[in-house]
């Protein structure tokens, strides 16, 4: 991992840009979810991205999680004028102010729309997701972002094809963060520390987002019992229940509980820290305060 990246006692990233747009007053919905804020109004991503810079963080994470070239022709646009879409998040990003950009890249899940995401079976053969997956790489670094954020994932399967895929057309810093159904498995059902294991010698940092926060502990111990000498990434959601009938969290947002759960992280590993889901800029700007507060 770059040394730009990592600071001391850990640094400090975003929370859900979901959950930051809903601050601005608006409302993420449909298949694009937060890209489709992108279409007419990219000022308002920028200005979520710079909630969470104003609150502290040091890293901010793109609009592109949601978003493909084929999710944009679905919604109207031209395969040429899709591609500039999707190679804007970063920039729009970068206009946050944020001193790391950190690039989305969401699950063939996160495409489909329908919350497969978080349980890691999808209608499709890996070849076509392999193929989603390049199409889209090739867009993302030809932005050049300073690191990439392979996300939200949930499969040893899915990862090494990201990686992979990513390795053919960059060696620039890379992390993957799995979503975890629980104390040793992802949401796809494999190991957790051996899907981290699987995919650790391809990337500069790994660990989980979208993940309940009682469930860090377990998770990092598992990976550092078993010597996986990296930087570990910790990004967990507010802990709510996701209700696919109503598309909702279930439960108490914010993240304001997160500083007290840092110190026992940060002991088994962890380097960066935010949130995810229903993490919003209070509770990032609660963990820069305790940041200050050990450093």
């Amino acid at each position: 991992m770059s040394i730009a990246l990592l600071r001391v006692p850990f640094t400090v990233m975003d929370g859900g840009l979901s959950t930051a747009l809903e601050e601005l007053g608006e409302r993420p919905a449909g298949l694009l979810w937060t890209a489709a804020t992108l279409l007419d109004h990219p000022e308002i991503i920028t200005a979520a991205h710079r909630l969470y810079v104003d609150a502290g963080a040091d890293v901010v994470i793109t609009s592109s999680y949601q978003a493909s070239v084929a999710g944009f022709v679905r919604a109207g646009l031209t395969p040429s004028a899709a591609r500039r879409l999707l190679a804007s998040t970063t920039a729009v990003a970068r206009a946050s102010g944020a001193a790391v950009v950190a690039c989305s890249v969401g699950p063939f899940g996160a495409y489909l729309g329908d919350g497969s995401e978080y349980r890691g079976g999808y209608a499709a053969s890996w070849d076509e997701v392999r193929a989603f997956h390049r199409e889209r790489l090739e867009v993302l670094v030809d932005s050049s972002p300073d690191v990439y954020a392979i996300e939200t994932i949930p499969t040893m399967a899915e990862a090494e094809i990201v990686v992979e895929e990513l390795r053919a057309l960059t060696d620039a810093p890379a992390w993957v963060s799995f979503t975890c159904a629980d104390e040793a498995h992802t949401c796809g059902g494999d190991v957790f520390v051996e899907a981290v294991a699987r995919i650790a010698p391809g990337v500069s940092a790994v660990g989980l987002n979208c993940t309940a926060p009682r469930l860090v502990d377990s998770l990092l111990g598992a990976v550092r019992a078993a010597g996986i000498e990296l930087p570990y990434v910790v990004y967990p959601n507010h802990g709510a229940q996701w209700d696919g009938d109503h598309q909702c969290w279930v439960g108490t947002a914010g993240g304001l509980e997160m500083p007290s759960l840092v110190p026992a992280w940060l002991g088994l590993g962890a380097a960066l820290i935010g949130g995810c889901c229903g993490v919003g800029s209070a509770g990032i700007r609660a963990l820069a305060e305790l940041r200050a507060s050990l450093a």
